[in-house]
């Protein structure tokens, strides 16, 4: 009957001599036998173990895991849903940096793309990662053409706000609370009209006025969000 040693099967099986070693030490995959001289000779058992422990590595389970899978059929459902979760977070993760590199790439000028790269961490001091993540998933259902229509139609807004606060209109004029009321209807569609999503973006804009109005293309906080409360204050 066949038997290998330890360096015929690491050639064999594309492992490192280090691995098997190690799987040996933490009773993954040991050896069944041993020649008069101590030298390891795995059967035609042991090689299969060793395959079955390869192809679960490859799926990327922790040896622990593949340990708790081999010593009870009955645990490897669990795991294998387990890990499937894992994957589709992970999936979800490197999705939305794909769109987040994407969007940095069409900044052409490194002054805003650096703009961008501040203003990125500045949220996600604010915003909780389930936050970002609904923010995100919200935007991607929209599409990148909705999406810059909701910014074109805020910024005509924000202009017609700007100059009834230019003017002095009184905040309880029925004009200027029908352009918030469309200021506010168009940020629902951001934020779901999540309490703690706008709780976060108030506290996020009361600490970095200046930087989040250069981002919006403002030259600088002039007031208008603190008119956009007074408006909102006097319904």
């Amino acid at each position: 009957m066949t038997r290998w040693s330890i360096g015929d099967l690491a050639r064999a099986s594309g492992l490192t001599i280090r691995t098997l070693y190690h799987y040996d030490e933490i009773g993954l995959v040991v050896a069944s036998e041993r020649t008069p001289s101590g030298h390891r000779r795995y059967t035609v058992d042991d090689v299969r173990l060793l395959y079955r422990v390869r192809s679960l590595r490859a799926l990327g389970f922790s040896l622990e895991d593949i340990r708790s899978m081999l010593s009870s059929a009955d645990s490897l459902h669990a795991l294998f849903e387990a890990q499937l979760a894992a994957l589709d977070a992970q999936a979800l993760r490197l999705d939305q940096l794909r769109s987040r590199i994407s969007g940095l790439l069409r900044h052409d000028d490194p002054e805003s793309l650096l703009s961008t790269l501040e203003m990125m961490s500045v949220y996600e001091s604010y915003f909780t990662a389930d936050q970002l993540t609904s923010l995100r998933e919200r935007a991607a259902a929209m599409g990148p053409e909705a999406v810059e229509k909701l910014k074109a139609s805020w910024l005509e807004l924000a202009t017609a706000l700007r100059e009834h606060m230019n003017k002095g209109t009184p905040v309880d004029d029925p004009a200027v609370r029908e352009l918030v009321g469309k200021w506010d209807a168009l940020a629902a569609r951001f934020h779901g009209d999540d309490d703690g999503i706008k709780a976060a973006a108030q506290a996020s804009w009361n600490e970095n006025k200046a930087a989040i109005s250069t981002q919006m293309g403002w030259a600088a906080d002039d007031g208008l969000v603190d008119y956009v409360n007074r408006v909102r204050a006097a319904e």
